[in-house]
């Protein structure tokens, strides 16, 4: 079905009921210009508004919300129709197990990972057992790993500042020339945000929706101000990705059991692949407009610092940006978790080693 098909059903309904458009616009509680131009396909109701109209026109709700959003997907993906069907049957299959009774399920990791946890847990202890240093030690090593993480998560997203700049900027208060507005807020937003992390996890405050809600609002704030922290009410793509994100109806229920899964898992998974399943299902859901990528990696290194670990810092070179990139997709296109759990793990081990190296141990 098409937009023109649910505006041919909503225009057959107001005439078999003899209702004007300025009579419908009173029950969704807007002006009759603007619903106008809903019907005429110039602007985007909402769930609210479509649910009001499937009742004042006694429509059911789930068709008429399924007219208007599969004619959305078709709208993203019209422009590409030598893979236009792919691309959807592949987003079907990772939604679909989301939305699946095995959603709640782990799977299972070669020996060869098993091994790297062992190795990682044991590295943690040490840290442990290190990392009470001298508070001025502790505060540069901090501002050494949190710029170089916040360089390289911004880098990841297309951000040109470089290391030297990122460090003027969020520890200095710098302005560099010839750098957009918007740049200089993503190095300052994620800075404030990695902060953020680290008041969390010294007062033990644990992760929640609201508390995904604030790190979103701050990687976002002053650049989005509408949407920091909000789930967002439109379809949306990934560019360079063949995964096509959830419609926003699914939300609701794709996040309920986001952190239904967290509440499972906390106690029983290992930490760093409990990181890197909140980590990838976000990404996957795509919950916010924008800033899913710096906000799923800072859960990430969330539940990390929370257990102990160190902050897991991907690069943003071409390199491993494309290799994170392809992880990912084995992942949402095929449930194939190995690469990414490997990323993950593999920056956890050279976390922890060049924490403790810093720290003076020796290996």
């Amino acid at each position: 079905m098409t937009k023109i098909v649910m505006k041919e059903i909503i225009q057959e309904k107001l005439q078999e009921k003899g209702i004007k458009i300025h009579e419908l616009a009173k029950h969704l509680r807007i002006d009759a210009s603007l619903m106008s131009r809903i019907l005429a396909n110039k602007r985007k109701p909402n769930n609210a508004q479509i649910k009001k109209m499937s009742e004042v026109l006694e429509l059911n709700f789930s068709d008429l919300l399924t007219y208007y959003l599969s004619d959305e997907v078709v709208k993203i993906v019209k422009d590409y129709p030598q893979i236009a069907r792919s691309v959807l049957v592949m987003a079907e299959a990772r939604v679909s197990y989301l939305l699946s009774d095995e959603r709640f399920e782990n799977i299972g990791i070669p020996s060869e990972l098993e091994e790297k946890l062992n190795e990682l847990s044991a590295l943690s202890k040490r840290w442990s057992v290190l990392k009470p240093l001298d508070a001025v030690q502790l505060e540069k090593l901090q501002e050494y790993f949190h710029t170089s993480y916040t360089y390289e998560s911004n880098r990841i997203e297309g951000n040109t500042l470089s290391l030297q700049e990122t460090h003027l900027v969020v520890n200095e208060g710098i302005t560099i020339g010839g750098k957009s507005v918007r740049e200089h807020l993503e190095a300052i937003n994620h800075g404030e945000a990695v902060a953020f992390l680290q008041d969390l996890v010294s007062k033990n405050i644990p992760f929640n929706e609201h508390r995904l809600k604030q790190i979103h609002h701050l990687v976002l704030k002053g650049i989005d101000e509408r949407n920091a922290g909000k789930y967002r009410n439109i379809q949306v793509m990934i560019s360079g990705s063949a995964h096509v994100p959830p419609a926003p109806f699914m939300l609701d229920k794709l996040m309920e059991d986001y952190f239904i899964y967290y509440e499972q898992n906390r106690e029983r998974l290992h930490p760093v692949l409990l990181a890197a399943e909140m980590h990838e299902r976000l990404v996957t859901i795509h919950p916010f407009i924008d800033g899913n990528g710096r906000t799923s990696r800072l859960v990430m290194n969330f539940i990390l610092l929370q257990n102990g670990y160190t902050i897991a810092n991907l690069k943003g070179n071409l390199e491993n940006r494309l290799a994170y990139y392809s992880a990912l997709e084995k992942v949402q296109l095929n449930h194939d978790s190995t690469d990414f759990y490997t990323l993950i793990i593999d920056h956890a081990l050279s976390s922890l080693k060049e924490h403790l190296l810093l720290a003076g141990e020796a290996f």
